[in-house]
């Protein structure tokens, strides 16, 4: 096999949870130029499809509820039974109620973690089973930098992006030797982050707060994620990677005098 045939995924299957848009779209649409058949789940059934068209022949769509775990594990069981097989699968969707702990409420904080938790252990079990019986495969789930660091409102989600980690290892250790890894980005331009985009000197602050200076793209989070389930990943199970734009290697931006 060439070098740049272990970052290829012809004749693989592959799911993606949260296909309609941001770093689920970015995904979908990477995977389908890496070779893959995907199917692009969404709850909007309407942005899946659109984008299952832009990923061009054999991919497909459809909508799910992905809080519903008997629908996420019927729903993958029918792809495996139309394809044959299931190789791959990526759960992106998130959502994120900033409010100090005092002032969030029972119901922000069931939502929460319904959507972030819940939606991502339903994927990982039914995944799981799939792949664990075929005794193949690679999942990825999305994390965050606030698994590691976080700040003022941010306590629920990042609770939650810190449970992902957990499910990943442990998930990891149960699977193998299925693939089981985490993704964890730092400010990406997609619809969550919309609010923050919104206002300039907030904006501002995060791009200043990496390395870079900068936001990433759905696209710069979509080809790590790409390269965790792809060959080229093959001794690569149970971890964590931080694509943050050095966010959480720096501590603060002032640069000592004579450096």
């Amino acid at each position: 096999m060439t070098d740049g045939a272990l970052y290829r995924l012809d004749g693989k299957v592959a799911a993606v949870a949260g296909a309609g848009s941001g770093i689920g779209e970015a995904v979908a649409l990477g995977a389908a130029r890496l070779g893959a058949r995907v199917c692009c789940f969404d709850l909007d059934e309407t942005r899946a499809r659109a984008v299952a068209e832009r990923a061009g022949a054999g991919a497909e769509a459809a909508s799910l509820d992905i809080r519903d775990g008997a629908a996420v594990a019927a729903a993958f069981d029918a792809l495996r039974q139309r394809a044959g097989r299931l190789d791959v699968a990526v759960c992106t969707p998130a959502i994120n109620v900033r409010k100090p702990i005092l002032a969030y409420t029972e119901e922000d904080f069931e939502r929460v973690m319904s959507v972030n938790v819940r939606v991502s252990f339903n994927v990982l079990r039914a995944a799981g089973r799939i792949m664990t019986t075929a005794g193949r495969g690679s999942i990825v789930l999305l994390s965050s930098i606030r698994s590691q660091v976080v700040e003022p409102g941010q306590s629920v989600y990042a609770a939650t992006k810190a449970a992902i980690v957990q499910l990943v290892r442990t998930a990891a250790a149960e699977f193998a030797p299925v693939r089981v890894n985490a993704v964890a980005p730092g400010v990406v331009d997609t619809p969550l982050t919309a609010p923050i985009k919104a206002d300039p000197h907030w904006y501002e602050a995060y791009a200043a707060k990496s390395i870079l200076k900068r936001w990433a793209t759905p696209d710069e989070i979509a080809a790590p994620t790409l390269f965790l389930v792809s060959e080229a990943a093959s001794y690569v199970t149970g971890t964590v990677l931080f694509v943050d734009g050095g966010w959480t290697a720096i501590d603060g931006r002032f640069q000592p005098p004579g450096m």
